[in-house]
């Protein structure tokens, strides 16, 4: 009778770290969701996560040409005459972050507020030629020196 009684015990204690285990596997699965950057005009927004983001910690020197190039996923339609605002998550307001314009820096300090409002001119006006149809405007969250989280949208200017 001990000895039913103790495989019986043995059972439950291997059920339940199978159990354990079996958990711990499933949310090391998970990722965490990156804070969201949210561009918003008129009634319309669209908001994204990060293109590169390394949990708040500095992304490689290495892999910041190649994530200031990627391709926006999120696009939202524009009159010249609109004004658009930008809202970003307050983790990334704390560290501060500034406006990239087609991949180059449009801004020299960082903004520490969570959400600006810029006319629409600025990003379709041309210092030489015709005006674009199109910018990728990238919000780049950067802690001092180093870049920890790069969010981008397209611009598509109304016809």
């Amino acid at each position: 009778m001990t000895v039913a009684f103790l495989t019986s015990k043995r059972r439950r204690a291997a059920v339940a770290l199978g159990a354990v285990s079996a958990g711990l596997l499933v949310l090391s699965a998970c990722e965490k969701p990156t804070p969201l950057a949210t561009v918003t005009v008129g009634s319309s927004s669209v908001n994204s996560q990060a293109a590169c983001y390394n949990d708040g910690k500095a992304i490689e020197e290495k892999q910041i040409p190649a994530c200031l190039n990627k391709k926006a996923e999120k696009s939202i339609s524009v009159d010249p005459s609109d004004k658009i605002r930008f809202g970003v998550d307050p983790k990334i307001a704390d560290k501060g972050w500034t406006i990239f314009l087609n991949g180059q820096n449009a801004e020299p300090e960082p903004f520490k507020k969570t959400y600006r409002t810029i006319p629409a001119s600025a990003f379709f006006s041309s210092q030489m030629g015709a005006a674009p149809d199109q910018t990728q405007v990238t919000i780049v969250e950067s802690g001092g020196k180093s870049v920890t989280g790069i969010w981008h949208f397209n611009l598509k200017k109304k016809s």
